[in-house]
């Protein structure tokens, strides 16, 4: 299973769209919130499995937590500001403990990120539409193969709306990422 992980749309969904349609060959999306309408537009849109949670900015009623059986193990997909991640990862670490899952997916920065630790993965897609602090636009890619999740981030090099098709992604992730997020493990 191949998953587009995005966050952080704000109600501008054409970039989500052409990438989900030109880039990946992807079974689903997971949207975390901020525009969870986003979410549905995409799923109808698309006629893809969107599997979302709520945002600081998703007003009226919806799930501000969900957890994802897969294959790979429990998924957390919340969209962080509960968890204050602005300030620090701790309460969401504690968070996807408690629910006994492997990973947590989270956006509300903006700011791609991905942490491992101790066996449990945090992982922000960081954002397509909105990026902050001069990154390029950024999506997560969920794959889950032989019953393991791998993570990765990329990055695109957008053309104006209408102009040429996104570039091949450039991905990061993985082991060595892994090692630079968690420097003091030397």
């Amino acid at each position: 299973m191949k998953y587009l992980v995005l966050s952080d749309t704000h109600g501008k969904i054409n970039r989500a769209s052409r990438l989900y349609q030109e880039v990946g060959d992807f079974d689903g999306i997971i949207h975390l919130g901020d525009n969870e309408g986003d979410a549905r537009a995409l799923e109808s849109q698309l006629g893809t499995d969107v599997f979302s949670v709520k945002g600081n900015m998703d007003g009226g009623v919806g799930e501000l937590h969900r957890v994802l059986e897969t294959e790979g193990g429990k998924i957390l997909l919340t969209h962080g500001h509960r968890e204050d991640v602005k300030s620090s990862l701790q309460r969401l670490l504690y968070k996807t403990e408690e629910e006994g899952c492997k990973a947590a997916l989270f956006g509300h920065t903006h700011e791609p990120y991905y942490g491992n630790f101790d066996g449990i993965v945090l992982f922000n897609p960081g954002s397509l539409t909105l990026p902050r602090a001069g990154r390029l636009p950024s999506y997560g890619i969920l794959e889950i193969k032989n019953g393991e999740l791998h993570l990765s981030i990329a990055y695109c090099q957008w053309a104006e709306e209408g102009g040429n098709s996104p570039k091949k992604p450039d991905i990061q992730g993985g082991y060595l990422k892994d090692l630079l997020n968690n420097s003091d493990r030397f």
